[in-house]
């Protein structure tokens, strides 16, 4: 076969690896890619957002199958396109996309199809959204309505914090995304990650995870895109998934089908487990960054069949081949991330890794300027590594980034610390 990926971040290149490990795969071109990634598999400058740049340059390369890793083009109704042209897609409609692209919509799919989730109040005015908050009180959940990168959520611990979110949102800090603002009630207990595969009619549960999210040790300082991520997420127990997939995934996936709008690609659904019990926190119509490179590194080479599979509709017959081991990765990031960083510093000691399936380091932000590597985005690497157990590959991932000579980056030195 040959395979397009779309997307150029660290999500995309573990994609990239996992996909390479299969023998189905003949040719693997990913736009636009980075500098690691054009280490394994041809890399093309495209906008992956343009649904008709995309045709044609599948088309001009004979192009079987193609992988959608971002969001911007599911919610640009790139997935459609490609439909449309005859070509088979990993990666929802354009509609059913807004269970990310929109929290409120989100939310109405949980209230139809009766899935525990956080009680809200939907808002297009700041003082009606203030209002809500003076009358909840704190703490309280401020989320801007649409795609925001992973930035437009604000745990708010106090009610000056919450009144200030809304402003931001509202006065435009995250563009169109704060248009309008979702605010939830605080849910209690453990975060985890939950992932699962659609076809329209069936589910198939692939792994799941846990994020770091806040930018420095013991999960201080501000929310980021994600410091580093282990699978398994030991909380989230086979009895806890089970439920959630009877309780939220298939109701919602149920409800999807009934709108008219199915639901084909992969499934996000963030978790909040408290006392045996899950609750939606949010869904994501992609795979989590940098959950995806722990997944990926424990499934391999038959990540591909399963996406094809979804793409195919023939999860019925499809099942997962778990090995009993554990991943874990670290997120390298420059200096001053998630505020103002600097782009360009140089990157050394990355030629001396080891590069097989118990070891991979998978470039986010990267490129290659004058011969060497150089960082272009605030989160820019993912030492990632697997072992028997997590202690195993959290000692792995960390000699790893031990050997990375990056003075102008930091990282968190205790991802895995809630399990191990």
């Amino acid at each position: 076969m040959n395979i397009l990926i779309l997307g150029g971040g660290g999500r995309e290149h573990a994609l990239a690896w996992a996909v390479m490990q299969n023998p189905k795969c003949d040719k693997l071109i990913v736009a636009p890619g980075n500098a690691g990634i054009a280490k394994i598999a041809d890399c093309a400058a495209l906008d992956i957002e343009d649904g008709a740049a995309v045709i044609g340059f599948a088309e001009a390369e004979a192009i079987d199958f193609i992988i959608i890793g971002p969001e911007a083009p599911l919610a640009a109704g790139v997935s459609d396109d490609l439909r449309g042209a005859g070509f088979l897609v990993f990666g929802p409609s354009q509609a059913a996309a807004q269970l990310e692209a929109s929290k409120a919509f989100t939310k109405e799919i949980c209230d139809a199809a009766g899935a525990p989730t956080a009680g809200y109040g939907h808002f297009t005015d700041a003082e009606t959204a203030k209002a809500y908050i003076r009358e909840n009180g704190a703490p309280i959940v401020v989320k801007a309505d649409g795609l925001a990168a992973g930035k437009g959520v604000v745990v708010a611990m106090n009610e000056a914090e919450a009144l200030e979110a809304v402003d931001d949102m509202f006065g435009g800090a995250f563009g169109g995304a704060g248009a309008e603002v979702v605010i939830e009630e605080f849910m209690e207990g453990e975060e985890a990650s939950f992932f699962i595969l659609c076809d329209g009619t069936d589910v198939l549960a692939i792994g799941t995870a846990q994020d770091h999210k806040r930018v420095g040790n013991g999960d201080t300082g501000p929310n980021t895109g994600g410091m580093g991520a282990y699978s398994p997420a030991p909380v989230l127990s086979d009895a806890i998934a089970e439920r959630a997939m009877r309780e939220i995934v298939k109701p919602c996936m149920a409800e999807m089908a009934r709108r008219g709008t199915p639901y084909q690609g992969v499934l996000y659904a963030g978790l909040m487990i408290k006392d045996g019990a899950p609750r939606l926190v949010e869904y994501n119509a992609r795979f989590g960054d940098p959950e995806c490179q722990v997944l990926m590194m424990r499934l391999g080479g038959q990540a591909l069949d399963l996406m094809q599979a979804a793409a195919q509709e023939r999860l019925a017959e499809t099942q997962v081949n778990w090995a009993d081991d554990h991943a874990i990765t670290v997120v390298m990031a420059a200096n001053g991330y998630p505020g103002a960083y600097e782009k360009g510093s140089v990157i050394e000691g990355l030629e001396g890794l080891l590069e097989d399936s118990f070891n991979m380091t998978f470039h986010a932000g990267t490129a290659l300027s004058d011969g060497a590597i150089v960082a272009t985005g605030g989160r820019v690497l993912n030492v990632t590594a697997r072992g028997a157990s997590l202690a195993e590959a959290h000692k792995r991932a960390y000699e790893m980034v031990d050997a990375i000579d990056w003075p102008g980056g930091f990282f968190r030195s205790d991802i895995g610390w809630r399990a191990l």
